[in-house]
C-alpha cells in the first residue's frame, strides 16, 4: 500500500523541541520531493517546509524559518522535521506530503503537535 505515516507529535511547553518523522511505504520516496504541511484547528492548511528528492535543497515558510529543520534519509524511506523553540501558534496537525509544494499528491494522516504551558 502506498502511504505516508507521521509520528513524533505530542504536548510540549513553549520553547521546547520535537522531532517529527514520516515513514513512506509502497513507493521509493527517494524519487520524490517531499513536504511538511500543518493545519491548525479552524484554519486552512499551511505549507511549512519542502525538501528535494536528493535532500540538497530545502525550503521553509517565513513563519518557521530558523526554527524548523527538514531532512530525509532515503535509505530508510523517511522524512523528518526538527522543530525548535516551539510557540503557541505552532499548535497544529502536521502532515507529510509527497511533492514539494504545489503538486502534493499523497498525504499522511498527520500527527498532532500541541504547544501549551
Amino acid at each position: 500500500e502506498v502511504q505516508l505515516v507521521e509520528s513524533g507529535g505530542g504536548l510540549v511547553q513553549p520553547g521546547g523541541s520535537l522531532r517529527l518523522s514520516c515513514a513512506a511505504s509502497g513507493f521509493i520516496s527517494a524519487s520524490y520531493d517531499m513536504a511538511w504541511v500543518r493545519q491548525a484547528s479552524g484554519k486552512g492548511p499551511e505549507w511549512v517546509s519542502g525538501i528535494n528528492s536528493g535532500g540538497g535543497s530545502v525550503y521553509y515558510s517565513d513563519s518557521v524559518k530558523g526554527r524548523f529543520t527538514v531532512s530525509r534519509d532515503n535509505a530508510k524511506n523517511s522524512l523528518y522535521l526538527e522543530i525548535n523553540n516551539l510557540k503557541l501558534e505552532d499548535t497544529a496537525v502536521y502532515y507529510c506530503a509527497r511533492g514539494l509544494r504545489y503538486e502534493m499528491d499523497l498525504w499522511g494522516k498527520g500527527t498532532l503537535v500541541t504547544v501549551s504551558s
